[in-house]
């Protein structure tokens, strides 16, 4: 096969691929995890049901991939939120902030993730994904003198995750809620 070929055939996988993903994204704030059928995702992407199979294997990978893409842009959106500011106390409240506001943003996907934690891949990803973040708030509570860092970040990645985990029951931003974890970050 000609270089040029293999460049083009991988660029149409990886258009596929996102359609894939988009298309499970949108889809999560109308159907859930139950009403996310592999017919209906390939019927929205506008792709064969084979290439679904061709680059997820299966519904549980589809789910985990769901889980990253969700996850890898909160990871942005919170990094563009953070980045500029130094370690401590406004800097761990302004990225829960940007965490909480997307997840309510996204409330489907949010939703739709949340049932598929009984995938075991994605249950793994969540431990992986919530190590990484407690460690990337470690510093932020070493510049607030915690005698244990990284366990108080463990601990303020948990509750973040529960307090989104309110906010999706309620519907809204909870004021209550914020001001708490605003209270844990001193």
């Amino acid at each position: 096969m000609p270089p040029q070929q293999a460049v083009t055939r991988k660029v149409a996988a990886a258009a596929t691929r996102s359609k894939l993903i988009d298309s499970g994204l949108r889809l999560a704030e109308r159907t859930g995890l139950t009403g996310l059928s592999v017919n209906l995702l390939v019927e929205e992407a506008g792709v064969s049901k084979g290439s679904f199979f061709h680059h997820f294997g299966d519904r549980a990978s589809y789910l985990l991939a769901l889980h990253r893409e969700f996850h890898d842009r909160i990871a942005e959106h919170i990094d563009q939120t953070i980045n500029h500011r130094p370690p401590g106390r406004e800097r761990l409240l302004a990225g829960a902030i940007a965490y909480l506001d997307m997840c309510l943003e996204q409330r489907g996907i949010r939703a739709l993730l949340l049932e598929a934690r009984a995938e075991p891949a994605v249950a793994q990803e969540i431990t992986r994904r919530n190590a990484d973040f407690a460690r990337r708030c470690e510093p932020d509570f070493v510049a607030l003198g915690h005698r244990h860092p990284l366990q108080s970040a463990q601990l303020a990645v948990a509750m973040t995750a529960e307090a989104a985990l309110i906010e999706l029951a309620d519907g809204s931003a909870v004021k209550s809620v914020r001001a708490a974890l605003e209270d844990f970050f001193h």
